[in-house]
């Protein structure tokens, strides 16, 4: 039986995408995590790395984030706040700040994590201070209504990479993922940069059974010296393909998310046209791109890094990002014509 058209949701403030057949941006702008603490103590530590990085326990009574709530078209949902991946350009870094910032305004941590969270830098933060969900999956079985979801887009993993290191350790997307399958007739959408996706591949495939699943694997560039320096811990581009190619042979709806475009670095026509081939040939159902965005905490991370690595940028990136988060109308419609004629060049419909 044919699957019925999916309709065209168009989000605000920011060019179209293709997912699939949906139209969405690559990633939400400034998301703002809609949280319902369950309790009004601090976050307990769950687990620490010997880098610093420590990982806090954040008991929450919601699992959804509506789109009234965040200004998007579709329903979202985080395991996490925070990523130990590092990307420099992480846009998600102001969405960790708005939940420390909440919980300190509303006298939620101790002194001693109050004193911890004031002593770094939001960007720093962001990497060192993951925020892992508790009562995730009895929230989602408690409040999601397809009903409310008319059939909107379920997005797992739009301000956090659901399957970052973390998710060894706590499964908190593998258990969401284990709650969904109670219902049937969900779309349901997850972004990753981890080739960990790999271990439900089982799970992926139940799902796709009773639900529209999709999944976009992203990535930035092909080259992994260019990589390195962009997304500190990430897993290799050749990891990732190799992940999207095993996604494909498995039947699941899965494609390569350019997510974001780095001006000047990564929108070369020979590194687009390297990184979509390599995506046709592991079998991708769609490729999207997007230029680089920057948020309030994202700029104050990516643009120092930007002085030390690409000294030679950073002048014209000042001028591009100093007052907005975007590089312009007409470097984003130049981009958009590079995409459209590489994605054709290699057989992707626009």
């Amino acid at each position: 039986m044919r699957r019925p058209a999916r309709p065209q949701l168009r989000l605000r403030h920011l060019p179209g995408l293709r997912l699939g057949t949906l139209r969405v941006t690559s990633l939400p702008v400034l998301e703002q995590e809609q949280l319902s603490l369950a309790v009004e103590s601090g976050w307990r530590t769950l687990d620490a790395r010997a880098r610093g990085t420590r990982f806090l326990e954040l008991p929450v009574a919601s699992a959804l984030n509506s789109p009234s709530a965040t200004g998007m078209s579709f329903w979202s949902l985080n395991p996490y706040i925070g990523c130990e991946f590092g990307c420099t350009y992480c846009y998600a870094r102001d969405t960790h700040r708005y939940a420390v910032e909440r919980a300190l305004d509303g006298h939620r941590l101790g002194a001693a994590d109050a004193a911890d969270f004031r002593s770094l830098e939001n960007w720093d933060a962001f990497e060192r201070r993951i925020l892992v969900k508790s009562g995730l999956e009895q929230a989602l079985v408690r409040t999601l209504d397809p009903a409310r979801l008319n059939g909107a887009m379920l997005l797992i993993g739009t301000s956090t990479d659901p399957y970052q290191p973390a998710e060894r350790r706590f499964g908190r997307t593998r258990a969401v993922l284990e709650r969904l399958l109670g219902w049937r007739g969900l779309r349901i959408g997850i972004t990753t940069k981890s080739p960990l996706i790999l271990r439900d591949l089982a799970l992926l495939r139940q799902l796709a059974e009773r639900h529209e699943i999709s999944v976009s694997v992203s990535l930035a560039t092909l080259d992994a010296r260019i990589a390195r320096r962009l997304e500190l811990r990430s897993p290799v581009p050749s990891a990732r393909i190799r992940a999207l190619a095993r996604l494909r042979a498995a039947g699941i709806d899965a494609g390569l998310m350019i997510a974001p475009v780095v001006p000047a670095i990564t929108d070369s026509r020979q590194a687009l046209d390297a990184l979509i081939g390599a995506a046709r040939q592991a079998g991708a159902r769609w490729v999207v791109g997007s230029a680089l965005r920057l948020g309030p905490a994202a700029r104050r991370r990516f643009l120092p890094y930007l002085e030390r690595e690409f000294p030679e940028l950073a002048a014209r990136y000042h001028r591009a990002y100093s007052r907005r988060n975007s590089a312009g109308r007409a470097y984003i419609d130049a981009l958009h014509r590079r995409l459209h004629a590489v994605k054709r060049r290699h057989g992707f419909e626009s």
